[in-house]
């Protein structure tokens, strides 16, 4: 088992940027592939972006190609979101999630296909 717990959110104005940061401990970090997801209220959580085990691949959801840049260190089992350019739509609680499974094509995307999840961190972003 792996725990999960994300930091770095908060308030920032619309074209700013934020470091989320999600800490693993248990289990062997590289033992995972990881994720953000996002979810906004009164809407449907979100796939943000992926990362392969060995971080050699990233996933990205169109929304936020070219602006968030995921990455993780395997020595210092953390996983990080940069976001720039921030905007409003971009509000959200964000959760790391992890998966022990054999990752495919649109799996990435699917968050039944992860198995943990950490609690979450909230980002607003101010217009």
């Amino acid at each position: 088992q792996v725990q999960l717990v994300e930091s770095g959110g908060g308030l920032v104005q619309a074209g700013g940027s934020l470091r989320l940061s999600c800490a693993a401990s248990g289990r062997t970090f590289s033992d995972y592939a990881m994720a953000w997801f996002r979810q906004a209220p009164g809407k449907e959580r979100e796939f943000v972006a992926a990362i392969t085990r060995s971080g050699g691949t990233t996933y990205y959801a169109d929304s936020v190609k070219g602006r968030f840049t995921i990455s993780r260190d395997n020595a210092k089992s953390t996983m990080y979101l940069q976001m720039n350019s921030l905007n409003p739509e971009d509000s959200a609680v964000y959760y790391c999630a992890a998966s022990t499974r054999s990752m495919f094509g649109n799996t990435w995307y699917r968050g039944d296909r992860y198995d943990y999840w950490g609690r979450g961190t909230q980002v607003t972003v101010s217009s």
